[in-house]
């Protein structure tokens, strides 16, 4: 198991995009690719930036639990992290996650309101490799 989760983080430290899994409003799953995450502590928490008014963020307010995908296609190996994602708008979460280059997407800086960030934080996990699945917990 030590030697998953030391495998996953690097998979997840090198990603260059993740796969957010949520359920929408008429209650089927739905997956978005995104940018890596901004910041990530372990395996356990991922900080992603998103648009305040997009669907994935009104549904993760009506619904927390979601799903994060990482892929290392080279040697086609995956992991699966669930848990809860966290839609945070205060100006300590926007500032941590701000970057140079957002005001591209945000114009009105790192108070758009339109401007948002995700928190998830991993419970379990599922990680492939070599034809074959290891479920994992990831302890507080």
């Amino acid at each position: 198991m030590r030697d998953v989760k030391k495998t996953v983080g690097a998979m997840a430290g090198r990603a260059k995009t993740a796969y957010l899994s949520y359920i929408d409003s008429q209650g089927y799953p739905t997956t978005r690719a995104m940018l890596a995450p901004r910041e990530r502590e372990g395996i356990r928490v991922f900080w992603f930036s998103t648009n305040t008014s997009s669907q994935k963020a009104a549904a993760f307010r009506a619904n927390p639990r979601g799903s994060v995908y990482f892929v290392d296609r080279r040697f086609f190996r995956g992991v699966s992290l669930s848990g809860t994602v966290e839609v945070l708008e205060d100006p300590a979460a926007k500032e941590r996650l701000w970057r140079r280059g957002d005001r591209m997407y945000y114009p009105q800086g790192v108070t758009d309101p339109d401007y948002c960030v995700l928190k998830f934080t991993a419970e379990r996990g599922r990680y492939y490799s070599h034809f074959k699945s290891e479920d994992f917990t990831i302890p507080d």
